[in-house]
């Protein structure tokens, strides 16, 4: 397995969610940031909207902390998670996958999600939880369009999120995103919404009918 990334990396058989493990963790002052858990299995993940996410056996379950202080100092926490999307985003271009990000957090091969990120904030600790399909699929969902080991995949996202991209550099990227891939929807007050007349704003947020909508996950 390649080791590329610093944090300490915490590897589990089964879990009921590492996010909720690594929150724990930190409520109980059992680790620091920045730290990261890994699982095989993922009994209970956690989803958009209070969803689930389905833990098939041999996908990517990784969810990892940051001390506030440490992210980039232009970062909008409130889009954080296109932030770290985003990074994840060109972590699979660069091993040649034709994944595109969706508006906020939704990571899609041709017209299926293959998998997402959400944040959460604990403390003075940004919690970060992130499901790939690497390997199996729920129906209606989609697989990774690449061959890699869930490690190996771990150990170069997180090489990335240490290299403290700007929210600006990110941004300005995300940006040209975005206006390619408008034909999709995304969940508004729980309502399906087109994205198609949406307009981008510099903090990530998006003016949609008249309103501007945070990604807030």
């Amino acid at each position: 397995m390649e080791k590329d990334c610093l944090l300490k990396i915490t590897y589990l058989k089964s879990v009921n969610s590492t996010q909720t493990y690594l929150k724990s963790l930190i409520k109980n002052s059992s680790i620091e940031s920045p730290h990261a858990v890994v699982a095989d299995e993922q009994t209970v993940g956690l989803g958009s909207r209070n969803n689930s996410w389905q833990g098939l056996d041999g996908n990517m379950f990784l969810s990892f902390s940051i001390k506030l202080q440490d992210l980039p100092k232009d970062l909008k926490l409130e889009s954080a998670s296109i932030y770290f999307s985003y990074i994840l985003k060109e972590t699979l271009e660069s091993l040649d996958s034709k994944v595109f990000l969706k508006w906020p957090n939704d990571l899609y091969i041709d017209d299926k999600k293959i998998g997402g990120v959400i944040t959460n904030i604990i403390d003075d600790n940004l919690i970060c939880g992130v499901g790939i399909n690497i390997k199996n699929a729920p129906k209606n969902f989609a697989i990774l369009d690449i061959k890699i080991s869930r490690d190996n995949l771990v150990n170069l996202y997180l090489a990335n999120i240490e290299k403290k991209f700007s929210w600006k550099q990110i941004f300005s990227k995300y940006k040209i995103n975005f206006y390619k891939k408008q034909k999709y929807y995304t969940h508004n007050n729980n309502l399906r919404t087109s994205l198609e007349n949406a307009e981008l704003q510099d903090d990530g947020s998006i003016i949609l009918d008249g309103k501007r909508v945070y990604s807030l996950r």
